[in-house]
This record gives C-alpha cells, sequence and structure tokens, in this order.
C-alpha cells in the first residue's frame, strides 16, 4: 500500500522534468529573440566602435546569437585586416 502511494503522489521525475525543460527553451527563446533591424543597428555599431583601433573587412563580419544551455551569447566574428596606430598605448 505505502509503495502505491509513493508511485501516486511522486510524479515529479516525469513530467516535472519535461515541463521545466520546455519553460527553459521558451525562456531562452525569449531572450534571444531579436529583431533583424535591431541586430542590423547593433552590427553597425560594433563596425564604428571597433573601426577606431582596427581596419576591419566589414564584408566578413558575422553576428548572432547562440544559445548554450540556459544563457544567450552574442558571438561576433569581425575579420581584422590591420591594427590602426595610435599615440595611447592600450
Amino acid at each position: 500500500m505505502l509503495d502505491l502511494l509513493k508511485r501516486v503522489f511522486s510524479r515529479d521525475s516525469g513530467s516535472k522534468h519535461v515541463a521545466k525543460e520546455r519553460l527553459r527553451l521558451v525562456l531562452v527563446h525569449d531572450r534571444s529573440s531579436i529583431s533583424p533591424q535591431l541586430l542590423e543597428t547593433l552590427r553597425s555599431e560594433l563596425i564604428q566602435v571597433i573601426s577606431n583601433y582596427m581596419d576591419i573587412d566589414e564584408n566578413g563580419l558575422e553576428v548572432s546569437l547562440d544559445s548554450s544551455g540556459n544563457t544567450v551569447a552574442l558571438v561576433a566574428n569581425i575579420p581584422v585586416v590591420g591594427m590602426k596606430r595610435t599615440g595611447t598605448a592600450y
């Protein structure tokens, strides 16, 4: 009888895990879903800032959002052609 009660009231391993995983996927999607216009604005601003310090190939620049686990990362692949000389050492 005790075994039956345990099975009835401890269903958390199956459906609880599935629900938790679905919620995690929804949250990751919500965090990473930005408009294409915002991503393009971000790309343009990255070009402006990085161009102050380096010569870059703007056509080869790639910006994307990647999710791993429950985190979202902004990934920028920026081909550097050369460094700009400045009077200040960083």
